[in-house]
């Protein structure tokens, strides 16, 4: 039985890289890969791209706003598919998550969503906790903090080079200015999440 597999880590892990790496491996074996995107959190470069940060990007073939747009031309897509790759899995609808699953058991298709763990506030995204609860396999996507050479946990959003902002909008992470967010080890976040409440 296909699986669903949920890989995740911060900001500038080279998640939406290695999803790139993986739909060019499959396609370079005659294989057919339905890519996913959520509809927020464009990065600026077209609702319907999928971009990584080193600059390479594809068309993402199904763009999701609601569960609906999960429906029957999805479902014909991906039957015809031999792996699902999802992008920025955390801001899908949580519903999504569970539809994803039932594609890999109904349908045999391989799953593979890659998403943030937890937003810049360290609170864990709806659709991340419902991957975390329905992935047959989780895989940390890992990274080293902005600041030192400790493995980097949290993805902060920073104003200026080191002041860290802990309240707003979770649906900023990734936005249009990239260089706001930063992968950082737990030692560096606390140390700055002390000088921001101070």
């Amino acid at each position: 039985m296909a699986k669903l597999y949920y890989r995740f880590g911060t900001v500038s892990c080279g998640k939406t890289l290695a999803l790139l790496a993986v739909a060019h491996k499959y396609e370079r074996q005659g294989k057919i890969v339905v890519v996913v995107k959520p509809a927020v959190n464009n990065h600026g470069h077209g609702i319907d791209t999928v971009r990584s940060r080193a600059g390479l990007e594809r068309k993402a073939d199904i763009v999701v706003r609601e569960l609906a747009d999960l429906g029957d031309r999805a479902a014909a897509l991906i039957r015809e598919s031999d792996c699902v790759l999802v992008d920025e899995s955390q801001f899908l609808p949580p519903d999504a998550i569970d539809w994803l699953r039932l594609v890999a058991v109904n349908y045999d298709v391989p799953v593979i969503a890659w998403g943030l763990r937890t937003d810049f506030r360290r609170r864990v995204f709806p659709a991340s906790q419902r991957l975390f609860e329905l992935a047959d396999v989780l895989e940390e996507v890992k990274t080293v903090c902005t600041f030192c050479r400790r493995r980097a946990v949290f993805s902060a959003w920073l104003e200026g080079r080191e002041r860290l902002v802990l309240e707003g909008d979770p649906n900023q992470a990734g936005a249009d200015d990239l260089t706001k967010f930063q992968p950082l080890c737990p030692h560096c976040f606390e140390r700055l999440a002390v000088r921001a409440t101070a």
